[in-house]
Formats: structure tokens, C-alpha cells, sequence
């Protein structure tokens, strides 16, 4: 069963069309980036936001599971999850409700297993993660900046 407050984020979440909603204190903010992104930057930035929310979120693999537990997220809904990112949070004793389970999340080409899930798969614990995840932000950034001077 989950609380009133994370149902309110989940009906957030599918009228507003966002990507994710972080609700904490009666206080929802909502976000559209897609990937891990929002939650990278949050936990970097801004990481009393999440410590005891509840997140609603589209889509939830292991990259972003690893987020929400150093965030310190209490509950968590997710329209679709992963096994590993299942495995994850229960471990980490975040309450997890879901749509529905898949072995894996795949890219949005539709071609493979999303990047940040490949590069989390054989990891145990979120730190681990974290690295990995910190290490692909980055690669993005300079894929982008070297985008943009060409």
C-alpha cells in the first residue's frame, strides 16, 4: 500500500506528463529531463530534497535506483522498473511500488539495454554505482560541448 502523498505525486506524474515528481513536506516539485539527470543533480546539488521524499517516476533502472537510495528517498512508484534496480532498493529497505517489473530497461532507440543499466548491472552497492554514473554524466557533457563547436 503506498501513501496518500506518493499517490498524489503518481497522479501528478501522468496529468502533468513529466518525467519524475519528488514530493517532500506537502511540497511537490516536478521534473522533465529524461534519463537520470534530474536525480544526478539533485543529489549533487540539492540533496535535502530528497532525503525522506517520495519519488514518482516514469522509469526506473538501476542508475537511477542507486540515486534515490543515496538520496535517501523513503518511497519510491515507478511506472516501469528493473529487476536489478528492484533488488537495489529493497536491499536498501526504500518502499517500492511499480506498474510493472522488467528484466532490464532498454535504450530509447529501442536497440539494447540503456547505457547507464549496462554500466550498473554487475555493481552491489549505489556508491559503486554513483561512480560509474558520475563518470558517464561526464562523458555526456563533453560529447555535447564538442557537439556544440563543431
Amino acid at each position: 500500500m503506498i501513501s496518500a502523498e506518493l499517490t498524489a505525486a503518481v497522479d501528478r506524474l501522468h496529468a502533468e506528463g513529466c518525467s519524475c515528481v519528488v514530493s517532500r513536506d506537502g511540497r511537490q516539485r516536478l521534473f522533465h529531463e529524461r534519463g537520470v539527470l534530474d536525480l544526478y543533480r539533485l543529489l549533487r546539488e540539492e540533496p535535502e530534497t530528497l532525503r525522506g521524499a517520495v519519488v514518482a517516476d516514469k522509469v526506473v533502472g538501476k542508475a537511477a535506483a542507486a540515486l534515490l537510495i543515496l538520496g535517501g528517498v523513503r518511497e519510491l512508484y515507478a511506472d516501469v522498473v528493473s529487476e536489478p534496480a528492484l533488488a537495489l532498493l529493497r536491499a536498501a529497505g526504500t518502499a517500492v511500488a511499480c506498474g510493472r517489473s522488467a528484466e532490464r530497461i532498454v535504450n530509447r532507440a529501442g536497440t539494447g539495454l540503456c547505457p547507464l543499466e549496462t554500466r550498473c548491472l554487475d555493481l552491489a552497492t549505489p556508491e559503486a554505482c554513483f561512480e560509474r554514473i558520475e563518470a558517464f554524466v561526464r562523458e555526456m557533457s563533453v560529447r555535447r560541448t564538442n557537439d556544440q563547436t563543431k
